[in-house]
């Protein structure tokens, strides 16, 4: 082996080692310092262990189960909006003759924007006695909402800004699916007389059925850490604590109460649910294509 070749060998293995240790140190070491200081309790300085003490902890704290059950609702309500509303309208920009770029783009736009822009300009539209939603609501002489300030409307609320703000990436990759699909078989559908829904039904949904299992899996993941929506639009908690989430509760506990064993413990359930959810998921989409 020449000198140049072995330099080579040396450069590119040391780029390979310098990856794998920041990956190491980034990922791997805080999954591994959370199950650690999931079995332990730091009080003065001193850190002891305390096995499922903190388990225990959590599961007698009624805020756990408020935020597992707010987070499932917010689940529900995005896989419903933000699941769905992605698709039908890359189905739309696929049938579309003409701008489609422009429409493109500005579906695309809100993911452009930063996050934190995104819910503020929502937090202004939500505004009770000023903002745009009840400015509509009143032009039309229709009863104005609450929006954050009700229970009854706060978690729907941060949906349809999430939704917002996270369906352009979604709906491009459902329209690049679109344009991969042969057009000889939406053809055939028309020759058999198959209108716009059937075809959907009968070619279009059975073509993507991978992107669209991918991306719901992916969402599911996505929607169950969600953080930075409820706590830029409600502060978090919500009234009457109706936007409590599992990754708000963990912030809580580890930066309000300085609790961070209780705080690792309930990101190791989380961490555990979601693995368990992706294999069973994992199991059944194999069954399905056998």
């Amino acid at each position: 082996m020449t000198l140049r070749r072995v330099r080579e060998q040396l450069t590119a293995h040391g780029f390979l080692i310098g990856a794998l240790l920041c990956f190491g140190f980034f990922t791997w070491y805080p999954m591994v310092r959370e199950v650690v200081m999931s079995f332990q309790r730091t009080k003065r300085g001193r850190t002891t262990w305390v096995g499922w003490a903190n388990v225990e902890q959590l599961l007698q704290d009624p805020a756990f189960w408020q935020a597992w059950g707010n987070t499932l609702l917010f689940t529900l309500l995005a896989l419903v909006l933000g699941f769905a509303m992605p698709f039908f309208v890359a189905v739309l920009l696929n049938e579309l003759r003409h701008a489609k770029a422009y429409l493109r783009i500005l579906v695309y736009l809100p993911v452009m924007m930063p996050p934190v822009a995104s819910v503020l300009l929502f937090k202004y539209f939500y505004d009770p006695d000023f903002g745009l939603f009840n400015s509509i609501l009143r032009a039309l002489h229709l009863p104005t909402s609450a929006w954050l300030n009700s229970p009854d409307t706060a978690m729907i609320s941060v949906v349809i800004a999430a939704t917002w703000m996270n369906m352009g990436g979604a709906t491009l990759i459902y329209l690049a699916a679109l344009q991969g699909i042969p057009g000889e078989l939406y053809e055939a559908a028309e020759l058999d007389g198959a209108g716009i829904w059937r075809r959907i039904w009968h070619v279009t949904i059975p073509q993507t059925r991978l992107i669209l299992s991918l991306l719901l899996l992916l969402q599911i993941v996505a929607t169950m850490q969600v953080f930075v929506e409820p706590f830029l639009l409600t502060g978090g908690n919500g009234p009457q604590g109706s936007t409590t989430t599992v990754v708000f509760l963990v912030y809580q506990y580890a930066f309000n109460f300085n609790n961070y064993g209780a705080a690792s413990a309930l990101g190791l359930i989380m961490l555990l649910v979601l693995a368990g959810f992706s294999v069973l998921y994992a199991r059944l989409s194999r069954k399905a294509a056998d």
